[in-house]
């Protein structure tokens, strides 16, 4: 398997993100989210100006997986956090996004990204990461819970115009 170099990314990465985003947000969703609020959502949360706005924002980070040919094949995002939960404002980060191609999973690539996670989190002095997580992906629940998060909470997320239940999840840093 072709290894994965991570990076944090930088504003000349807007568009490998975008596509990148989009991408992986339709495999992962494609089997049960209605085609046109899936594309909606998509045309609208993984546009080159949103990924160039998050790049461009010192409270956020986005990492990067390439291929040594510089495919991108995965990236998480980290950000203040915006979840309906109690927070301490510094103290608290969000794991806004986490994503990989198929192809690059479960050959230890998440762990490796979660880690560098973890590391930027703790880099931003937070003692707590948290995220939302869609109730019906099981394989992340479980990714997630082997790192250490426990449910917390839930939040409704909204697809286009289609809401789905996601579970907040925490984990001490």
């Amino acid at each position: 398997m072709t290894p994965i170099l991570w990076r944090r990314a930088e504003m000349r990465d807007a568009p490998a993100l975008s596509i990148l985003g989009c991408a992986t947000f339709l495999a992962s969703f494609a089997h049960d989210h209605p085609g046109k609020a899936l594309i909606d959502h998509i045309l609208g949360a993984h546009d080159e100006a949103f990924y160039r706005a998050v790049l461009g924002d010192l409270d956020q980070t986005a990492l990067i997986g390439e291929t040594p040919l510089g495919a991108p094949v995965g990236y998480a995002l980290l950000t203040p956090p915006d979840l309906p939960v109690p927070v301490v404002k510094g103290l608290d980060a969000e794991l806004k996004r986490f994503y990989l191609l198929s192809g690059w999973q479960g050959r230890g690539n998440g762990d490796a990204l979660m880690e560098l996670v973890v590391a930027e989190a703790r880099a931003r002095k937070a003692q707590r990461l948290l995220l939302a997580v869609y109730f019906a992906n099981e394989k992340a629940r479980r990714f997630y819970g082997r790192h250490g998060f426990a449910e917390i909470g839930e939040t409704v997320f909204m697809v286009g115009d289609v809401p789905f239940r996601d579970l907040i999840y925490a984990r001490s840093l």
